[in-house]
């Protein structure tokens, strides 16, 4: 029961910002807090978080085989909602002070985010609503995305332009949603 909000399922509708949040209320109101603290709007984290693990709490790398068989390990160690690297969530922890926070709860993954998505604002000076070029740093890092290493990687940017477009996907039903999400429950139940 103490970890009920911790892990749930992926929602059934990914596609649509609002059926998300219907869903995952609690996503909702960690999303806003997320936005509220660090000034990432809701929409292009969550844009990035589908891209990076489709809603799924514990998501990683698939497992890499050599001759078919035998397990070496993942390509890399990004893990749960946020696909955030071990070292990128330690310098999160350390920066926020945050230090019970897990890679696989939503409401952590969510802050993460907001956080990224903040320090490349500040560091690169991205917009914070660009969310193809803050999707180039979120996976690149903000010294690969200064380096561009994104341009050897054709593949990366059409990733990108699919977050992007997402975004402004996530942006428009969410601007069609957000006073009835906003609602209290008690609102919500009887009015």
């Amino acid at each position: 029961m103490l970890l009920s909000g911790c892990a749930a399922s992926p929602p059934t509708n990914p596609d649509n910002l609002c059926s998300i949040f219907e869903e995952n209320r609690d996503w909702y109101e960690a999303a806003i807090d997320s936005r509220d603290k660090w000034g990432a709007p809701v929409h292009v984290p969550m844009a990035i978080m589908y891209q990076e693990s489709s809603f799924k709490y514990d998501a990683a790398p698939p497992m890499q085989y050599v001759l078919w068989i035998i397990p070496i390990g993942r390509a890399s160690d990004a893990y749960g909602y946020a696909q955030a690297k071990e070292m990128t969530w330690d310098e999160y922890i350390d920066e926020t002070g945050n230090w019970f926070a897990d890679r696989g709860d939503f409401h952590d993954a969510i802050d993460f985010m907001g956080w990224y998505i903040h320090k490349t604002n500040r560091v690169n000076k991205v917009s914070k609503w660009d969310a193809y070029h803050q999707y180039l740093n979120y996976h690149e890092g903000h010294g690969g995305y200064r380096r561009k290493t994104y341009n050897k990687k054709p593949w990366l940017k059409k990733v990108a332009r699919k977050v992007d477009a997402r975004a402004k996907r996530y942006s428009q039903q969410y601007w069609g949603c957000k006073d009835e999400l906003s609602r209290n429950w008690f609102m919500r139940t009887f009015f």
